[in-house]
């Protein structure tokens, strides 16, 4: 019989565990308003807040958000000064309803490039929630899936030098072990929103078996539905089971 027959409920466990989203957009949008792109990052802010209230809701076990990446140091230095700042009062003003809620927190990704204000307010966040046990929440700041797999070489290879493994102990679980996230599931959803499909030095390692969901909707229109939207696809992908956005809604509802 098919799990998803109307009237049967669908099993959390058929939904992904660890969801990987590129917030792609903001600056894009708030051209369509005739605004500057900082309009479009901070309204990002409020598709942040549905995302992460709605992944708890439906249990999901870890949230990765791609808030920063290597390369967006590239952009003009305003933009980037006001990123960083919104990061900042984000973090202050956010972080103490995740402890609320039971939220993990964690940023992964360069930390050190951050000045030193920013990096304060990072750790304080990660104290404040790290033993919680509910939704991990990382956001990637400085992040880049090559910067990760880097590091992680970087320390085997002092691990080797220092004689304490050998170089044929190298092998796939011991490089995952070393990367960040380690302790996570895999991703098994990656979603990208602006309509862009390519998944731009996100976490390559992590993301090898993920589906890939790309929708044209701008970031700071992304909502509750379209979040539901996208899981219902994984099911479907994963499954093939036909569910429909409605059973999903019906795992929040009862929760």
């Amino acid at each position: 019989m098919n799990p998803c027959m109307h009237n049967i409920q669908l099993s959390s466990e058929l939904l992904p565990k660890h969801i990987a989203i590129i917030m792609d957009g903001n600056g894009r949008w708030a051209k369509t308003q005739g605004k500057p792109r900082v309009f479009g990052h901070k309204n990002g802010v409020s598709a942040v807040r549905k995302t992460i209230s709605t992944s708890a809701k439906l249990g999901i076990k870890a949230i990765t958000l791609f808030a920063f990446s290597s390369e967006n140091w590239r952009r003009p230095e305003d933009e980037v000064g006001v990123l960083m700042e919104l990061f900042i009062t984000v973090l202050s003003t956010e972080v103490k309803k995740l402890h609320k809620n039971n939220l993990r927190l964690r940023v992964i990704g360069d930390k050190s490039r951050f000045n030193p204000r920013l990096q304060t307010k990072i750790a304080q966040a990660e104290a404040l929630t790290e033993n919680n046990t509910g939704m991990v929440i990382n956001i990637a700041a400085n992040y880049g899936g090559k910067w990760d797999i880097v590091e992680a070489t970087k320390s085997i290879s002092a691990k080797v030098a220092r004689g304490e493994i050998d170089a044929s102990d190298v092998n796939e679980e011991l490089i995952t072990s070393h990367l960040t996230m380690a302790d996570l599931p895999e991703v098994d959803l990656l979603i990208r929103t602006s309509g862009e499909c390519r998944i731009s030095n996100f976490m390559l390692w992590q993301m090898a078996y993920a589906e890939m969901y790309f929708t044209p909707t701008y970031w700071p229109e992304f909502n509750e539905d379209s979040l539901i939207e996208a899981i219902t696809w994984f099911v479907n992908r994963e499954r093939r089971f036909g569910c429909t956005d409605e059973q999903v809604e019906e795992l929040i509802e009862s929760d």
